[in-house]
């Protein structure tokens, strides 16, 4: 199966679309909630799943994994990615519009570095298609450390109660941003069962009988629990810039490798692919390094949470 380059790039601006727009929607509705606490999972799921204008977010996002499925099919990682990446610049203007969040000076140009990044990543792709095969001991080896450093990083941001500092946001969106990545890659792997059957028969068996699928299952769970109790804590505008890039990072990084991927041949592609993903691990150092910042409250807190907070204690 086939598809031309614009129908790709379109269906990944699609996917991209519905997913960033559903983060905002879930984000609004956080806002009306009691606190999450990830240490009650039942509470919190139970939470989430009465919750309509949440449900509406979370459906937009499953359109655009699906979406993202689809295109990845077809489509190389490198071409991919980066565009599925350039959802973090809609993010930080409906942040700013809708949910009206304000970045500091520092953060404000970090979060535009981010953005730049994305850019150089996109114009460093290439057309050249890439293998749907990976090794499966290679991409355990890959998967599992990367899914223990990421549950490590977003539980130890979300236990420290930092709620609505930078660096709690910082390093639960790198935690969060790797165990998207590694959904991402069991993504990948899935999407070559497309490719190998012509039937649905064979497709529905080939996926149920993939550890894959359940790798996908269970790391997406995971993260968008972690995530909700990030976005809810924090600022739209800082945790997820810095989970899509390192998901982003990671992705193609890992991805490249696993599915035998080319790095670009074209010196000047190569530049940019080098140079974006270079900013992009610096800015994250960067702002991983700033000095913990005091929890906001009342009106200065993020919006979301300053709505969290009064819920939370009327409940008790």
């Amino acid at each position: 199966m086939s598809a031309g380059p614009y129908a790709g790039i379109s269906l990944a601006l699609l996917a991209a679309t519905a997913y960033n727009v559903g983060l905002i929607q879930e984000k609004r509705a956080l806002g009306r909630m009691p606190a999450l606490d990830v240490r009650r999972l039942p509470h919190l799921i139970a939470s989430l799943l009465a919750e309509p204008a949440w449900l509406a977010g979370f459906a937009l996002m499953l359109f655009g994994l699906a979406c993202q499925i689809i295109v990845l099919t077809f489509e190389p990682v490198s071409v991919v990615q980066p565009v599925l990446a350039s959802g973090v610049v809609l993010v930080l203007v409906l942040s700013r519009l809708v949910l009206r969040e304000r970045l500091k000076g520092g953060e404000t140009w970090c979060v535009a570095a981010i953005a730049v990044a994305v850019v150089l990543l996109a114009m460093s792709a290439t057309g050249a298609k890439d293998s749907h095969y990976a090794s499966p001991g290679w991409m355990a080896a890959v998967m599992v450390p990367s899914a223990i450093a990421g549950l490590a990083f977003a539980v130890g941001a979300l236990r420290k109660r930092r709620r609505g500092t930078t660096l709690a946001g910082v390093w639960a969106g790198v935690g969060t941003g790797l165990l998207y990545g590694v959904a991402a890659l069991a993504i990948k792997a899935l999407s070559g069962i497309l490719v190998g059957h012509q039937t649905l028969a064979g497709i529905a068996i080939g996926v149920l009988s993939s550890p894959y699928l359940y790798v996908l299952g269970g790391s997406l769970a995971v993260a968008m629990l972690l995530f909700q109790a990030a976005l809810q804590a924090g600022r739209a505008s800082i945790v997820v810039p810095v989970s899509n890039v390192t998901g982003s990072v990671y992705f193609i990084i890992a991805g490249t490798w696993l599915f035998h991927e080319h790095l670009p041949t074209s010196p000047g592609k190569l530049v940019l692919r080098l140079t974006g993903i270079a900013l992009a691990v610096l800015v994250l150092v960067v702002l991983g390094r700033q000095a913990p910042d005091q929890v906001l409250d009342g009106a200065a807190a993020d919006p979301a949470l300053a709505g969290a907070r009064p819920l939370a204690q009327a409940r008790r």
